[in-house]
């Protein structure tokens, strides 16, 4: 037999060789096991992962068939915070509405004959105070009538007709009745503005103001005003494209039932609305200009970063918001909470900056530092799918991430495209868009006059008074300087 022909030595090799084996073997089973045990956690976490999409799909469904779903805030807290203020020290500044500068009416107000509550007439007056009530007035429509010369010119022969300085236009005939500038302006705000449909504004001016007119009168009206307000849209263009810092942002909007898309452009003092087809690079240079070397604040969405001449500054907030998610359903690694915990060390070297407290060179400093510990985050090998998809758009978007610290003046969030596009939702909820184009037109160009008035304190029915009483199109901010 083979075992005693076989030395000792070889046998004991023979034996240390299996025996490795039977480790190595070992080892391969705690691996296995521990991947068995992995897999099994990942399973129950997609299980409930599962249930909870489903739960959320079928809440969905269900609210897409209430009439309030696009309001609703959900299943109420069982245990909510109280509104207001909190009491204590951190309440705050007290305020009550001032007293008012100007009394038109008063009148005095002598104790009643007998106490209310015995019916005792000994009453005695032992000091007096005030009470102001401020309230509107009954308003009555003023109607002016024009009587227009008309003649015509002995040189050339044409007809020519005299015009009155309060007038908004030359039409005479049919289309003889006019709504005057201070009318105009409250049907462009509850409109426009506000989202007030034409056939609720039209009720409001009958019973409130006295005057007659259709919902499709309303939208003639408007058209007019859109018209004549071009010059004045084309200016707010030029400035937003020479504005140095511009924060862009979009949103769905229907025209005719199709899905199109609203961009809000703004800056400190104006706001541009544009209505597109789409929501590429093609029409977000249409208004900006595919040269414009300004700083951009925008999120991620990636035909922003086409505009190769433009200094960039990504929306932190966005970025939060996805490490939010990504830690909520992938707790298991830190990639999201250390992405997140720089991105606020930024916001906080931001924060110390505009307070005083730390230096250009400080803020310089710093800023190397966390751009330095944010790329040796991003190194980070072997991620899952979702969270690698992220670190991919990261990288993308690296030079854009801490602008912030570079100018002061640069925002770290789009918040203030975000604002400005609020008020168009909320319209887009009620009406839904838009049903032609020229209709759209008339949204983009009285939205970004109304946007625009507001940012620079101007009194709209005062701009509006400009704009349509001038014979000639102008640019009615320029003219309300003047």
């Amino acid at each position: 037999m083979r075992w005693q022909t076989t030395s000792r030595d070889d046998l004991i090799k023979e034996l240390e060789r299996q025996q490795e084996q039977i480790r190595e073997l070992e080892r391969e089973r705690t691996r296995l096991e521990r991947e068995r045990d992995r897999l099994r956690r990942e399973r129950e976490w997609l299980r409930r992962k599962i249930d909870h999409l489903e739960d959320e799909l079928d809440a969905a469904r269900r609210a897409g068939f209430r009439q309030a779903a696009p309001f609703s805030k959900g299943v109420p807290t069982a245990t909510p915070r109280r509104p207001g203020r909190r009491a204590g020290a951190a309440y705050g500044r007290v305020a009550r509405r001032p007293v008012p500068t100007r009394v038109d009416e008063t009148y005095d107000v002598p104790l009643p004959p007998c106490c209310p509550h015995c019916g005792s007439d000994a009453l005695t007056a032992t000091d007096t105070t005030s009470q102001y009530q401020e309230d509107l007035p009954v308003v009555q429509p003023i109607v002016r009538a024009f009587a227009i010369t008309i003649g015509r010119c002995r040189g050339c022969g044409r007809r020519v007709q005299g015009r009155h300085p309060l007038q908004t236009s030359d039409a005479v005939g049919a289309a003889a009745v006019h709504l005057g500038p201070q009318a105009v302006s409250l049907v462009a705000t509850l409109h426009t503005q506000y989202g007030l449909p034409f056939g609720k504004v039209a009720d409001l001016l009958r019973t409130r103001f006295g005057l007659s007119v259709t919902p499709g009168g309303l939208a003639h009206v408007l058209h007019r005003t859109a018209g004549r307000a071009q010059p004045t849209y084309a200016a707010l263009q030029t400035t937003v494209r020479a504005g140095p810092i511009v924060t862009a942002d979009e949103t769905g909007w229907k025209v005719g039932g199709s899905l199109q898309w609203l961009w809000g452009w703004v800056t400190p003092d104006t706001t541009v609305y544009a209505i597109q087809p789409g929501r590429g690079f093609e029409e977000a240079a249409a208004v900006l200009g595919a040269d414009f070397d300004g700083c951009l604040v925008r999120d991620g969405w990636a035909p922003y970063r086409q505009f190769t001449h433009a200094v960039h500054q990504t929306c932190l907030a966005h970025l939060l918001r996805r490490c939010r998610l990504l830690e909520r359903d992938h707790g298991d690694t830190r990639f999201a909470p250390q992405i997140a915990t720089l991105l606020q060390q930024g916001l906080t070297i931001r924060d110390r900056w505009r307070a005083g407290q730390i230096s250009d060179h400080g803020v310089a400093t710093a800023r190397g530092q966390v751009t330095h510990r944010l790329n040796r985050v991003l190194d980070t090998p072997g991620l899952p799918p979702r969270i690698d998809r992220f670190a991919r758009h990261l990288s993308q978007e690296f030079p854009a991430l801490f602008m912030f610290l570079v100018d002061p003046a640069i925002d770290a969030t789009n918040w203030r495209a975000e604002h400005a596009l609020r008020p168009a939702v909320v319209t887009r909820k009620v009406c839904g868009g838009n049903r032609t184009w020229r209709g759209a037109q008339t949204q983009q160009i009285l939205a970004s006059v109304l946007r625009t008035a507001t940012q620079r304190e101007v009194d709209v029915p005062t701009l509006f008074t400009v704009l349509l009483r001038t014979p000639h199109t102008i640019d009615a901010f320029s003219a309300h300087q003047q």
